[in-house]
């Protein structure tokens, strides 16, 4: 019986591996790959045969494949990734707008689920759940071992379907289970308002497909309703990003034409690219110019006005390409603090009709060729969230935190000397306090204020770095923080 096995998964390894060879001399041919290396291969078929022939009960061979090339993908850095049938229409839904679950921006922290940040009005924001919460279960299935993939698959559904989650808050040294009911997720990227006579407030919570239209909408409802204006608050804060052809157009409402927006550069020739305030680098195919059409409805008011641009660490991808391309055109005032660097550019590749790779392509440059990866882009004044400082901003994870984060390419992967490995090692001691101390704040709070809001909402009239962003713009005197520095990326050890 075990001879019978064992050649029954040899035969498994010559087809898995003559497969193999076939796709090599595939690649081969079309010359945009290396020859793929043999030796690797046949040890991969051979476990392959190994799993297949000696497991304890019968695996599936779509299954094996599909987590070899989930591993494959997934180690190279925390935002390539690999989608399945469900997932790849569940991305193209996230990219749209709108999908069926319980809303929130999600992350992967020692085998568990972190919540990045609820989106604003969905259920899990109406349950109550926080940024930095864990999953531990979802349902009855604990989340320890599954994948990002298996983890959204769970929480999604049909939409007045019901999930149950089992959420550890640490800093308040807890575990509670929330039900939720799933709904379709609309979520409402882009708020506004006139805040005060001449000063406008607009907020960008993520880069989607309807994102263009909508600013351009709101900005030219603004300049209706306050002909007069003089300045204008950008609000990019927890702001994680999204399309860049989005990014692109919103600046181009500020930018004078054909001006550098960013740049990428990567292995290929095609991610060799630079993207300027121009129709051809934004617009849709079919679709109107709205830059253009906004500019000659507002007589370019916005091509003038006072800027001034709100970020903090929970602003990523697509709104640092915004914060930097007008902070390097001197377009407008960056404020508040260091951003949290995801300066790497995702490119989808289809491998069949419903499944595909998410797969890092190249590096973002600002205009002025500066890097945004693992460093991110640092306010003109950096400012505190609240009067009382950075209360829990110690808390918050960055793309420098992230394992197996990509470098940002200007030779700090190289190995740390030991000066700066204890340089290092100080500084995160230093920010481990700090995180230690915010945890305490945090579970004081919450003992006096239980289930309430610890911060003021964004915009509100509680909210101290649209003050101090209105003072700006009114050259009026701006509460600098004293405590907030530069962070830089962390040298590696190869």
């Amino acid at each position: 019986m075990g001879q019978k096995l064992k050649i029954a998964g040899w035969v498994t390894v010559g087809a898995l591996a003559g497969a193999l060879t076939t796709v090599q001399l595939q690649a081969t041919a079309r010359g945009a790959l290396a020859p793929l290396p043999l030796e690797e291969l046949q040890q991969l078929a051979a476990v392959f045969g190994m799993v297949k022939s000696d497991y304890v009960e019968p695996v599936d061979d779509k299954k094996l494949i599909s987590e070899a090339i989930s591993g494959m993908v997934a180690s190279l850095d925390p935002h390539s990734q690999y989608f399945d049938k469900k997932s790849f229409k569940e991305f193209r839904e996230g990219t749209s707008g709108k999908f069926v679950g319980v809303g929130i921006e999600i992350t992967m922290e020692d085998g568990l689920v972190k919540v990045v940040s609820p989106i604003e009005g969905s259920p899990a924001f109406r349950a109550g759940l926080k940024t930095n919460d864990l999953i531990t279960k979802i349902d009855d299935t604990a989340v320890k071992g599954l994948s990002i993939n298996d983890a959204v698959k769970r929480m999604r559904g049909e939409p007045n379907t019901k999930v149950q989650l089992t959420i550890l808050r640490r800093e308040e040294n807890r575990t509670f289970t929330v039900t939720i009911t799933r709904e379709e997720i609309k979520t409402q990227s882009v708020k506004s308002k006139v805040v005060e006579p001449g000063y406008g407030w607009l907020r960008i919570s993520q880069f989607q497909e309807r994102t263009v239209d909508d600013v351009a909408r709101k900005l030219e409802d603004m300049a209706k309703a306050d002909p007069k204006m003089k300045g204008l608050v950008l609000d990019l804060r927890n702001d994680p990003g999204g399309l860049l052809d989005a990014a692109v157009a919103i600046s181009a409402m500020f930018l004078p034409e054909g001006v550098t927006v960013v740049s990428t550069n990567g292995q290929l020739e095609e991610s060799k690219f630079v993207y300027k305030a121009s129709p051809q680098f934004y617009q849709r195919r079919g679709g109107p110019d709205l830059v253009k059409q906004l500019t000659q409805a507002t007589g370019g008011l916005y091509k003038t006005l006072p800027i001034v641009v709100l970020v903090n660490e929970g602003s990523a991808s697509a709104s640092e390409i915004v914060a930097g391309a007008l902070q390097d055109h001197k377009r407008a005032t960056i404020m508040g603090s260091q951003t949290f660097g995801k300066g790497s550019v995702q490119t989808v590749r289809p491998l069949g009709p419903d499944t595909g790779i998410k797969l890092t392509t190249a590096r973002y440059y600002t205009p002025s060729g500066k890097t945004i990866q693992a460093r991110g882009i640092v306010p003109d004044v950096m400012v505190d969230e609240t009067e009382e400082g950075n209360l829990f901003s110690a808390l918050r994870t960055r793309e420098a935190d992230l394992t197996k984060h990509l470098s940002n390419g200007n030779g700090t992967d190289k190995a740390a000397t030991e000066a700066e490995k204890a340089s290092e090692k100080v500084a995160e001691q230093q920010r481990e306090q700090e995180r230690e101390k915010a945890r305490l704040r945090l579970e004081e709070e919450n003992r006096k204020n239980p289930g309430g809001r610890l911060l003021p909402e964004f915009g509100s009239d509680k909210d101290f770095q649209l003050r101090q962003a209105l003072n700006q713009l009114k050259n009026q005197p701006v509460l600098v923080s004293k405590t907030l520095t530069e962070r830089k990326e962390e040298k590696k050890d190869n």
